[in-house]
């Protein structure tokens, strides 16, 4: 009876002209547009510079300040004034103001008052700007700190080009199953209700664990297919391949698949409308992937938005496929993070196959 149910899903799923198509594109647009745009670091920072000085040494700061790559040189301004007048108006972000005397100060062993005024409305943009013009700044007025900075050697021991999409691109797979292996169960079932075809469903000898299971089993097996493509997308174009074992990947994201699979079952057994389902579906989704840790430490966050990390599977996810992919991670290192994906799965699945009411 369970091979039948499975079969008349994908029928269903090949018979439609839409899902098809975004079951293929979907990841490869993912995978390909979104490691560019979700960069989440600073740079092309517009900075002004005000040098009241106009000394050898304070050139040699303007210098430094235009051949950084972090900066975007907007040109120096006459006065203050005029340069805090650009930042009001969001041709710049970040004003440099060298104080006279600059040059003669260093000369004479004194550390000269450098002005940093930066765009706060942004505020990463504004302290990272900050920031930055602070080390430049540094190294011009004491130089034994550029010097013992110089001796100073940095070991990276896992992303050791500092390239973000090593970063994001794990973090993107749990997009990609959240959508897939989420919205369109949902979907599935609410549209049977819709229609009506749900209802010469229930007064069939099915059995409840047989109706979810052909719910679930296909997106499952999607869910594979996703996966896949992730990886030979991040093989293909980036060049990054997991440094840990691809089978934890993927046993990572069948758990994760499980969870949101049987949670978008849930969902829909509750709904009656195709809107409803949608609507309650993107309330929980976009809360589940904002307090995942996703985009910004989860240690950052304040202690009780900290305690819901503990029953968000994303957050498991990606914990664990970051460590597999990134730092190279075995079994052991993942083996909460897999039992705690496996417990929340296997409770939401649970629910699933119970809240499911068939009227025989």
């Amino acid at each position: 009876m369970l091979k039948y149910l499975i079969h008349k899903e994908f029928l269903q799923i090949r018979r439609n002209a839409f899902l098809p198509r975004l079951i293929v594109m979907f990841p490869i647009i993912i995978m390909c547009v979104m490691p560019w745009v979700m960069n989440m670091e600073v740079k092309n920072i517009r900075v002004d510079v005000v040098d009241n000085d106009r000394s050898m040494a304070s050139q040699r700061l303007v210098h430094s300040v235009e051949a950084s790559n972090y900066f975007i040189f907007n040109g120096q301004k006459a006065d203050y004034r005029a340069a805090l007048a650009e930042i009001e108006s969001g041709k710049a972000d970040v004003v440099l103001v060298i104080p006279r005397h600059y040059g003669s100060d260093l000369a004479t062993g004194r550390q000269p008052q450098v002005l940093i005024a930066a765009n706060a409305v942004n505020g990463t943009k504004g302290n990272m700007g900050s920031a930055y013009l602070s080390q430049i700044v540094t190294a011009g007025v004491m130089p034994d700190a550029g010097a013992l900075q110089s001796r100073v050697s940095t070991l990276l021991l896992y992303n050791k080009h500092q390239n973000y999409k090593l970063f994001m691109i794990p973090a993107l797979l749990a997009i990609v199953m959240m959508l897939m292996t989420g919205f369109l169960p949902t979907l599935n079932i609410v549209g049977e209700k819709e229609a009506g075809t749900i209802e010469q469903i229930n007064v069939t000898p099915v059995s409840k664990w047989s109706f979810i299971l052909a719910k679930l089993i296909p997106y499952w097996l999607i869910a594979l297919f996703v996966i896949t493509v992730c990886l030979l997308l991040a093989w293909l174009v980036y060049g990054l391949t997991p440094q840990g074992p691809v089978w934890l990947i993927y046993c990572l994201a069948m758990l994760l698949a499980l969870f949101f699979s049987s949670f978008g079952l849930i969902v829909s057994n509750y709904s009656d409308t195709m809107q409803q389902a949608v609507f309650v579906m993107w309330f929980f989704i976009v809360c589940i992937m904002l307090l995942s840790g996703l985009f910004t430490p989860t240690r950052s966050m304040p202690q009780w938005a900290y305690m819901t990390t503990y029953v968000n599977p994303m957050h498991y996810f990606i914990d664990a496929v970051r460590t597999v992919f990134v730092r190279g991670g075995g079994l052991p290192a993942v083996a909460h993070q897999l039992g705690a994906l496996l417990v929340i799965g296997s409770l939401m699945a649970t629910w699933a196959v119970t809240s499911y009411k068939k009227n025989s």
